[in-house]
């Protein structure tokens, strides 16, 4: 039997933030309800149902394989993830950006998708059943099937998307099997679905909105991006005083553009790609969604970090603040070794002089994202000389290269569960890499809440509360421990609090 519901709040406490319609509980538990065989979200508007009739679920793939169909009019395909720091999340985040969905539904059923997928995360496909089946109570196939269905359903809802391409983006292989999958579960065509929502359709093809849990900060974050945006690659713009992010794609080996705009009314945020895009929307919005860090619960990361009062006013000025991620880590991580002794302007001024004779054209509606970044391979063909030509001592462009080659050997691909000492240990196998460049990289671009490149200078002087003060690394680390396991937010509010438009002062 499984013990998913371990990791759920105790009932009574689920029906209790059911009553209140509580936002902080979305995304943490589902409500089933008996009489209609229908599961919500804890904020549905719907009349609440009784006590007697309710169940909750850790999760909709749970809810849907006891025989529930999703809310209408809540959408649970909306609600933001409750994502944990532990491998059945990591392996989760795999199979919803589509790791199941390669060779088709059928493929991923008969055992062959979930192979390729134990064997990426160093499992065997046994263990890998029983992770899933501990934390969620379904097997790898029904959580899988539960995502594509819920993936085709928001396209459904969100797009213009014909049927045979929502379909295909959604994961299957088949659009027969999509229409019996459909009305086996949710007991409706998917015809009938889209005609219910008509014209709340946006007419833009491939827009899509997707959901975080608030306060978000995102004037701070993108300002944060704006100072770090690689010139012809990505652009943030400004439009009627709101900001928005862009940038040209490159997936999967399909080429497209990519723009966000916040919907702080909604706590949404809404994406809109390239039509190109279409068969690879899985593993993109899978993307946007760690760039933008999305999965983050401020509230519970906020409560722990404000017992300090280093970190309290910062908190208070900027509820809500993420850490800004990476679309692509290897864009991150050449970025990281640019900024090595430089400013945040020098190093985007040398990112984009590489991008500029390196990279490729990119056809987007964005006149600052018109290049494709340089790929590894393209990279690491390079003489060292030539890429020192772009501005750079001979030392960093042979770490440039350096990295280049590990990369192009997938040196970047981490498995699922791999702990911070030893990505932070691999990453400085990499000559011309040390702990500050790997830490950075694992905070921002491997997505580790609690990497701290302690031997940044502006987080020395910050952590010392006085001015013109400064702590040594190893006080710097004796303070941090107490902002474990979210010690990455803690340098993001210290970095605001001091003004610091740099990761690191210039030597």
């Amino acid at each position: 039997m499984s013990d998913s519901n371990d990791y759920l709040p105790d009932a009574d406490s689920c029906y209790r933030a059911l009553l209140a319609r509580d936002a902080r509980f979305d995304g943490v538990f589902f409500t089933g309800v008996k009489t209609t065989g229908i599961y919500c979200r804890p904020i549905c508007a719907v009349r609440t149902p009784r006590r007697s009739s309710c169940v909750f679920f850790s999760s909709a793939a749970a809810a849907e394989a006891a025989g529930f169909r999703p809310c209408l009019r809540c959408r649970p395909e909306l609600a933001p993830y409750a994502l944990q720091q532990n491998l059945a999340h990591a392996v989760w985040q795999r199979i919803a950006a589509g790791a199941l969905n390669e060779g088709g539904e059928e493929d991923a059923e008969t055992g062959g998708a979930l192979e390729r997928l134990a064997a990426e995360v160093g499992l065997s496909s046994r263990q890998v059943r029983r992770v899933l089946l501990r934390y969620f109570g379904v097997s790898p196939v029904e959580l899988a099937q539960t995502q594509r269905l819920l993936f085709a359903k928001k396209l459904l809802q969100e797009t213009l998307l014909p049927m045979p391409e929502v379909a295909y983006a959604a994961g299957f292989r088949s659009v027969r099997r999509f229409n019996a999958l459909f009305a086996s579960r949710y007991r409706m065509a998917p015809g009938v679905l889209r005609r219910s929502v008509g014209d709340a359709i946006a007419p833009d093809g491939l827009t899509m909105r997707l959901a975080y849990r608030p306060p978000y900060a995102w004037d701070h974050l993108m300002r944060y991006l704006a100072a770090r945006a690689i010139p012809g690659v990505e652009a943030i713009l400004e439009e009627g005083g709101e900001l928005h992010y862009a940038r040209s794609v490159r997936l999967g080996g399909v080429d497209g553009w990519l723009r966000i705009s916040h919907l702080p009314e909604r706590r949404q945020l809404r994406l809109e790609a390239a039509s190109a895009l279409a068969p690879l929307l899985m593993p993109l919005v899978a993307r946007v969604r760690k760039q933008l860090d999305l999965d983050a619960n401020p509230a519970a990361i906020e409560e722990h970090l404000a017992q300090d009062p280093l970190l309290r006013p910062s908190i208070a000025d900027a509820p809500g603040l993420r850490v800004p991620g990476a679309f692509d880590i290897f864009e991150l991580a050449v970025r990281a070794v640019l900024g090595q002794q430089v400013s945040v302007a020098g190093a985007t001024t040398l990112a984009g002089r590489l991008a500029l004779r390196f990279g490729l054209p990119a056809a987007t509606p964005y006149v600052g994202a018109s290049l494709h970044f340089p790929t590894p391979e393209i990279l690491a063909g390079l003489p060292v000389d030539t890429l020192a030509q772009i501005g750079l001592p001979r030392s960093r462009a042979r770490t440039l290269l350096e990295l280049a080659r590990f990369a192009a050997s997938d040196g970047l691909r981490f498995a699922p569960g791999v702990a911070l000492h030893d990505a932070v240990a691999r990453l400085k196998t990499v000559p011309g890499i040390g702990e500050w460049t790997a830490q950075y990289i694992a905070l921002r671009g491997l997505r580790f809440p609690d990497a701290f490149p302690a031997g940044d200078l502006g987080l020395q002087k910050a952590a010392s509360g006085t001015a013109g003060g400064r702590l040594d690394e190893r006080s710097l680390l004796e303070r941090a421990a107490a902002w474990t396991p979210w010690r990455g937010y803690a340098a993001v509010l210290l970095w605001h609090g001091a003004g610091l438009l740099s990761e690191r002062d210039t030597q």
